[in-house]
């Protein structure tokens, strides 16, 4: 039963992130879903244990439905549809592929703060000068997916 209700937990926390460019709370959720708080929660925790969703620490705030991120990063994604944070580079770049949308992605140099714009144009990334450096290999990421 977990595993449907996880389901349409996610895709309720999807759908509610991009129409209003935040998550719900565990409260939004459980009214939305007629769960009830105690067991949309108890769906949160399942959720991050299996790397759907990242929780605020110690709290049960969404903090990242990745690509999407809840708190301001330095990957703003805009496109026809809305715009949103993404965690980084990569989720940033996930962000249009996950709505098969068009998008720009507005970020600056770590190195010299220059502005920095990507774009994506019918699910390819346009040429742009530049390189992408991920301090941590991916097969890493979730063991401390925050720093990532």
């Amino acid at each position: 039963m977990s595993a449907g209700l996880d389901n349409e937990v996610r895709l309720h926390v999807y759908r509610r992130f991009i129409a209003q460019g935040r998550p719900p709370t565990v409260a939004d959720v459980g009214q939305a879903l007629d769960i009830g708080e105690a067991e949309a929660g108890a769906a949160f925790r399942r959720l991050e244990a299996d790397h759907v969703l990242v929780l605020a620490p110690g709290r049960l705030d969404v903090w990242m439905a990745n690509p999407l991120c809840a708190v301001p990063t330095s990957f703003w994604v805009t496109t026809a549809s809305g715009s949103w944070w993404g965690t980084c580079i990569w989720d940033a770049l996930g962000i249009p592929a996950m709505l098969g949308v068009d998008g720009v992605i507005e970020t600056t140099c770590p190195d010299c703060s220059e502005p920095i714009e990507l774009s994506v144009e019918d699910g390819a990334l346009r040429p742009a000068e530049g390189v992408a450096h991920f301090v941590v290999p991916a097969a890493r990421w979730w063991e401390n997916i925050g720093f990532t």
